[in-house]
């Protein structure tokens, strides 16, 4: 097949394959594994040129270095340094031991169970933030030291990178000296990038964006990540170390967010090919010959890293029900342990048939996670909550405040902040146990409580109040709130954040009338110094923005009467559209009458 006929097949089965998993809530690597084995030898055989393809696949992971070490700013590092290096170095070390001694008892050569040990002590990053990211996860408790340690793993990576080749069978029989001058050589050459990376990486950088071509500044990022790649290669290290000590010293240079844009199309085509001939090279019929075996492997693995992570979480001093959910999140094998497998090969570090079978270990162990996660969250989370005592509510020790804020978060702080300011007293009411005791750390007076219970309403003075802000993040929450609210103190004022337009209909619905959603107004300011930097005065922005205002608002009343009636709202929908655009088209017409009346009367005199 030719070139062009194999990049149409690389490209149909990455169309075909990632939209199809991501519908099933599963990775894009996973896609981009059964792609590799549906077209790969072991496949339908459409190509069998592996090593061809593996060689332009390498790149990715080049590129894939080089945005990792973009993106791991020294600053950055030095403000995690005590979760990375105590979660982190912990995890990876003891995970790798371990995983390495039952390696080695299983018959394999101490070099191959070092990388396999080593390489199954990583976790997927992608997998586990984007998992975390779904369920709004990443700032818990367990949340924090999962990418605490996702960060190291990644900056871990680099070191082995350098000594892989040293553990293969031709790094095994050369002299002592000629190990030392190649260790000399790499040291000069890491030297050397450090000094480039300052004094003329920077300078060039500086002197190609002065053309303004976006091209040439792209082609120039990736001869920064191509050429320290392979100057790197030429003593006999990593092309992939190369490209992360380059993004490493790019860092915090100004460029740095556009190195990454320019990168990304680049590095996600070429990673993707990656995993394609990963996945390529993977003799699907092992799962079939040793079924017993790779499943033993699996639930091994997931079990001996879940383990290992919920004690290292225990005496680090993270409660039990925390650390639960960060050892069944970190328990998987990830992506760079195909990249270390595959590179192991080449160095003759471990069979072909080993890598094969790990492949599909570490793939079939990410393919299970989410299901654990969901498993987890439904079986395990409630035995916490039926063995932890309950916390009772608050008690509230002066219910004669004149506003009362339900949800104490992101809207109700600085409303609390702005009253506080003045000096008018107030009462918070937050329903989450985390979020009372995150915010008294720095504090704030908040009192843990349902809004949506009566008696605390009663508790907290409600009937004596004169305002009160809903400012609760859960929606469903917040329409209960308003509802008893609206039933019991008619009196008071309701001042409500709406998280959507649909949020908003629902709290009008219930006779709020004074409605603040989340993104609106901002959405609004900006739209207007939008307007202003195209050249409008202030006035001409300010009346834009009052007339689309008055719109929407008639909008949003029209939507509330349809109500469920999805051909009616649609209707409405595109009549104001029309509607606004005339209104527009109106005003247009006008300025231009005026300013040619306005050239008549300055002619005439």
């Amino acid at each position: 097949m030719t070139l062009t006929g194999q990049i149409a097949v690389f490209l149909g089965a990455t169309v075909l394959a990632v939209p199809m998993f991501r519908r099933l809530r599963l990775s894009s690597i996973l896609a981009y594994l059964a792609a590799g084995v549906a077209i790969g030898p072991f496949g339908l055989a459409v190509i069998d040129d592996i090593e061809g393809v593996m060689h332009l696949a390498e790149f990715g992971i080049v590129l894939l270095l080089f945005v990792i070490g973009l993106e791991l700013q020294p600053s950055r590092l030095r403000a995690l340094r005590r979760s990375i290096f105590r979660f982190g170095l912990l995890q990876v070390a003891s995970t790798t031991v371990v995983l390495t001694c039952i390696a080695y008892l299983l018959g394999l050569p101490m070099n191959a169970a070092f990388v396999t040990g080593f390489a199954l002590s990583l976790s997927s990053t992608p997998l586990v933030l984007q998992l975390l990211a779904e369920r709004r996860e990443l700032n818990t408790q367990h949340g924090r030291p999962a990418f605490a340690i996702l960060l190291f793993q990644d900056i871990a990576v680099m070191p082995m990178l350098a000594v892989l080749p040293m553990l293969g069978t031709t790094g095994a029989t050369q002299s002592l000296g000629a190990t030392l001058l190649g260790t000399a050589k790499g040291f000069g050459v890491l030297a050397v990038l450090i000094f480039g990376g300052r004094y003329v990486l920077r300078p060039l950088l500086r002197f190609v964006a002065e053309t303004k071509v976006s091209e040439v500044f792209t082609a120039a990022a990736l001869l920064v990540v191509i050429g320290t790649a392979l100057l790197v290669n030429e003593v006999g290290m990593s092309m992939a170390l190369g490209a992360f000590v380059a993004g490493l010293l790019l860092a915090e240079s100004e460029y740095r967010h556009e190195l990454e844009a320019d990168i990304e199309p680049f590095k996600g085509l070429l990673l993707g090919l990656f995993f394609i001939s990963v996945g390529m090279t993977t003799n699907i019929a092992v799962l079939g010959e040793q079924p017993l075996l790779i499943a033993g492997l699996v639930l091994g693995l997931l079990a001996i890293k879940a383990l290992l992570l919920w004690g290292l979480a225990r005496v680090a001093g993270i409660p039990a029900r925390h650390a639960s959910p960060l050892a069944v999140s970190l328990a998987q094998g990830g992506e760079f342990g195909f990249v270390l497998f595959a590179l192991a090969v080449g160095d003759g570090v471990m069979e072909r048939g080993l890598a094969q079978t790990l492949v599909i270990v570490v793939t079939l162990s990410m393919a299970m996670t989410p299901l654990l996660i969901k498993l987890h969250a439904a079986f395990i989370e409630p035995l916490y909550d039926r063995d932890e005592p309950t916390r009772d509510f608050d008690t509230i020790d002066d219910p004669n405040s004149r506003v009362l804020i339900a949800g104490f978060g992101r809207v109700g702080q600085i409303i609390g902040r702005v009253l506080r300011m003045r000096r008018i007293s107030f009462t918070a009411l937050e329903a989450s146990v985390a979020q009372v005791d995150f915010v008294r750390r720095f504090g704030n007076k908040v009192y843990y409580g349902d809004p949506s219970r009566l008696e605390l309403l009663q508790a907290a003075g409600a009937a004596r109040a004169e305002i009160f802000v809903l400012a609760m993040d859960d929606i469903e929450a917040s329409v209960r709130t308003a509802e008893l609210v609206q039933k019991h103190f008619p009196h008071l004022k309701v001042f409500a954040r709406a998280r959507n337009r649909q949020h908003a209909i629902r709290l009008m619905d219930l006779g709020v009338r004074y409605l603040m959603r989340e993104t609106y107004y901002s959405s609004l300011d900006m739209a207007q110094n939008t307007l202003e930097a195209l050249g409008l005065s202030r006035a001409e922005a300010l009346e834009s923005i009052r007339r689309f205002d008055a719109h929407d608002r008639k909008l949003l009343e029209q939507q509330r009467l349809a109500g469920d009636d999805e051909q009616k709202l649609i209707q409405t929908a595109q009549q104001a559209a029309r509607e606004l655009e005339g209104l527009f088209e109106e005003d247009v017409r006008g300025t231009e009458t005026a300013a040619t009346d306005q050239e008549k009367t300055q002619a005439t005199a």
